[in-house]
């Protein structure tokens, strides 16, 4: 049966969407969660946060899997420059949707691949954050419910799935990744994979 020849891979997120994503790779991968305090800290900005987080949860993941490639991602959503977390309920989802329709929202995603098979943690991680502009539609409340009530996006920074319904309350995406919206770039991760040595094409029986 063929495979395609690469180290060990392991996605350090509890997140279905960023193994939905890393599975369009066609690479076999594992699934570790981190388990690390997520809150920004005084003074950081979002994309600093983003950062930090994202090579946070692959440096925690990394320890547990000697070797392996591990990919660490956090997003991080700000609308003038104040971060906008995952709601947690419809109630604060509505309050998110309400403040962001017919503005530009900033999505930071950051991306983090560890390489596991080099001692020096300076050259372990490579590094990434891409920015995604996301243009709301200016939608009344009635709308606003629906969507909400339909898709739950409770767990989605900025309440915007848009992977799903979410796509129409979106008036326009702006980004160099058109997967970094929904929390893994792909372009930007398949360019790490390949400087790590995983091969996406050469396959052998």
């Amino acid at each position: 049966m063929p495979t395609l020849t690469h180290p060990l891979v392991v996605l350090g997120s509890s997140s279905p969407y960023r193994a939905e994503l890393l599975s369009r790779l066609a690479i076999p991968f594992n699934i570790d969660v981190p388990a690390i305090d997520e809150t920004a800290r005084p003074g950081e900005t979002p994309p600093v946060t983003a950062l930090r987080l994202a090579v946070a949860k692959a440096r925690a993941v990394a320890e547990r899997w000697p070797g392996a490639l591990v990919i660490g991602s956090d997003q991080v959503a700000t609308l003038d420059g104040a971060q906008i977390g995952k709601p947690g309920s419809h109630a604060k989802a509505l309050q998110q949707l309400q403040t962001m329709r017919g503005r530009c929202v900033m999505f930071h995603t950051a991306l983090c691949l560890w390489d596991g098979r080099l001692s020096d943690p300076a050259q372990a991680a490579q590094t990434a954050n891409v920015l995604t502009a996301v243009t709301f539609r200016n939608l009344p409340d009635s709308e606003l419910e629906a969507y909400l009530r339909i898709e739950q996006p409770y767990d989605c920074a900025g309440s915007a799935k848009n992977e799903g319904l979410g796509i129409a309350i979106l008036e326009k995406i702006e980004s160099d990744d058109p997967t970094a919206l929904t929390g893994l770039p792909l372009i930007a991760l398949t360019t790490m994979l390949r400087h790590a040595g995983v091969s996406f094409f050469s396959r052998r029986d």
